[in-house]
């Protein structure tokens, strides 16, 4: 019995000590020849040749579980060790994050805005008729609505379809100078390439005294802006047409592929159409009961714009988190 436990403890591993355990408690283990031999005892002698082999057995599996156990700590012990970080030790391994591309391209457009002086708006996503469409000249039945295939909801509330109403509760609690942005999600039923049901939108907002704004004044920042954001792009502005502005323009860059001379990504035309704009009409300044004001107004898609900076052709792999596309922002 000595012996056996003297054996045991020579183990000094846990993979010597498993050894051990086969070859004392294993089925072909010596316990187990021992256990054999019961029948072979005459009656009398049995019952005490059992008792005695129990006794030593259970004897030995106490001193196994306690050589088990001080084995076990040791190896985590070892183990600890092994994995210890010294964090004085400088190190210039950085694995650094990055931003979401969206959230890069929206930073650095609100960072030009705010050194132009414009103050950071927000609003809720869930909006109502009124601020969403009323208030920016789009009656009920005005066929403009279409243009913004809007989710309505049970209530009558809607998920905004852009930003413009925080412009409408701008005007509504603040009076003129206003200069403002407003950045956030918008919604609308749509999905393909170039769209998707949830995307962000950055509008700015400008109102003053009547005859202190003028169309010049937006053509001048926003040529700045987008020459800010691309480079050096000619700028151009088209004749259009939006609900809550008047005159409207749509507003286009040389295109930045083939520098305007022409390709599949322009469609042979050297333009790239990037954000609308206008002056306000005058309905909208009637909503929020503004008089003898003038004022200037614009939105952006920032998925266009990160495309654009990003050479992303598809709008939707900006939102499937593939963590091949992010890689790439560092």
């Amino acid at each position: 019995m000595k012996n056996l436990e003297n054996y045991m403890l020579k183990a000094t591993t846990l993979e010597a000590l498993e050894k051990v355990r086969v070859e004392l408690f294993g089925k072909k283990g010596l316990l187990s020849k021992e256990f054999i031999k019961l029948k072979d005892i005459p009656g009398r002698e049995k019952r005490a040749f059992a008792e005695n082999l129990n006794k030593q057995k259970a004897s030995l599996q106490k001193s196994f579980d306690k050589h088990y156990e001080t084995l076990k700590a040791k190896a985590i012990r070892a183990l600890l060790l092994s994995e210890k970080i010294d964090v004085s030790l400088y190190s210039n391994i950085s694995n650094k994050g990055a931003l979401h591309p969206v959230t890069e391209t929206m930073d650095k457009i609100i960072d030009y805005f705010v050194a132009m002086n414009f103050a950071v708006h927000n609003g809720p996503m869930i909006e109502d008729d009124f601020h969403n469409f009323e208030a920016l000249n789009l009656p009920t039945h005005h066929p403009a609505r279409d243009m913004q295939d809007t989710f309505f909801c049970n209530d009558g509330k809607l998920l905004r379809t852009h930003t413009s109403p925080v412009q409408i509760r701008t005007m509504l609690k603040e009076t003129p100078p206003i200069r403002m942005i407003a950045p956030g999600s918008v919604f609308r039923r749509d999905y393909d390439v170039t769209h998707t049901p949830m995307f962000h939108q950055i509008e700015g907002l400008v109102v003053d005294k009547e005859g202190v704004v003028s169309f010049a004044n937006l053509k001048s920042i926003l040529t700045d802006f987008l020459q800010y954001m691309f480079g050096d792009v000619e700028v151009r502005f088209r004749p259009s047409f939006f609900p809550f502005t008047e005159p409207s323009s749509e507003v286009d860059i040389s295109c930045i592929f083939c520098e305007g001379e022409g390709c599949r990504i322009c469609s042979h035309t050297g333009w790239l159409e990037v954000l609308g704009c206008g002056i306000v009409d005058e309905n909208v300044f009637k909503a929020v009961g503004y008089e003898n004001v003038s004022g200037y107004a614009f939105g952006l898609g920032i998925e266009r714009f990160a495309m654009l900076l990003h050479r992303i052709p598809d709008l939707r792999t900006l939102f499937e988190g593939d963590i091949r596309l992010l890689e790439q922002f560092e």
